[in-house]
């Protein structure tokens, strides 16, 4: 049994979601393969909704999470490359890659919403984004290496791709069983949390309508 079956996250905002914790979806949950809707509403519970992100990714020992692998639809993702003086560490909220630099590099790349496979990922080495910071404010800039492949990955997520869509034929057939495990597991999840939907749509849209 997968350990990430049994993990699960205490939210913060207990006011809106009543106190409930939830877990990291896993491949096979639709709400991964659906294209996050804009944010628009910029406030104290997007703040501490947040804040727990980076506290699960901290806990889990990631480099990134974005929204919609926690079941919220919305175009916002946590990054921390642990570069010093926190100079890798973003909160990303609409981005925008606005132009992808330099050539094409492998890198290994894994996730949580995809426990136990590792696959080596080709992406620009570069790339040029644009989005905005937990206050609304707009940051252009450009990133390279390390950061460049976090935020490339983890702005698939909010276009409903995952980084296994990325590896070459070959390697997405040996490892098709253990994909269609995982995604087993992943849509009957999906199917036993179903109810907790219905709070999570009603806060995702002030958030989209803001």
């Amino acid at each position: 049994e997968c350990v990430y079956d049994k993990i699960w996250f205490y939210w913060g905002i207990e006011k809106i979601f009543g106190g409930m914790k939830m877990e990291v979806r896993i491949i096979g949950d639709p709400v991964l393969r659906k294209k996050a809707q804009a944010v628009n509403n910029f406030d104290d519970e997007l703040e501490k909704f947040v804040e727990e992100m980076f506290s699960t990714m901290y806990l889990y020992e990631g480099v990134g999470l974005a929204a919609p692998q926690v079941g919220v639809s919305l175009r916002l993702f946590v990054m921390d490359s642990r570069e010093e003086n926190n100079k890798g560490k973003k909160v990303v909220i609409n981005p925008e890659i606005l132009e992808y630099l330099g050539e094409e590099v492998s890198e290994e790349e894994g996730c949580l919403s995809i426990p136990e496979i590792f696959e080596d990922v080709y992406r620009p080495e570069g790339v040029k984004v644009r989005y905005q910071d937990i206050n609304g404010n707009v940051i252009e800039e450009e990133l390279h290496g390390y950061q460049a492949r976090i935020f490339q990955h983890e702005y698939d997520h909010l276009e409903g791709i995952l980084f296994v869509d990325k590896i070459s034929t070959l390697r997405k057939a040996l490892i098709k069983k253990d994909l269609a495990k995982l995604s087993e597991k992943g849509k009957q999840r999906a199917k036993e949390i179903k109810k907790l939907g219905d709070e999570i749509k009603i806060w995702q849209k002030k958030m989209i309508l803001g």
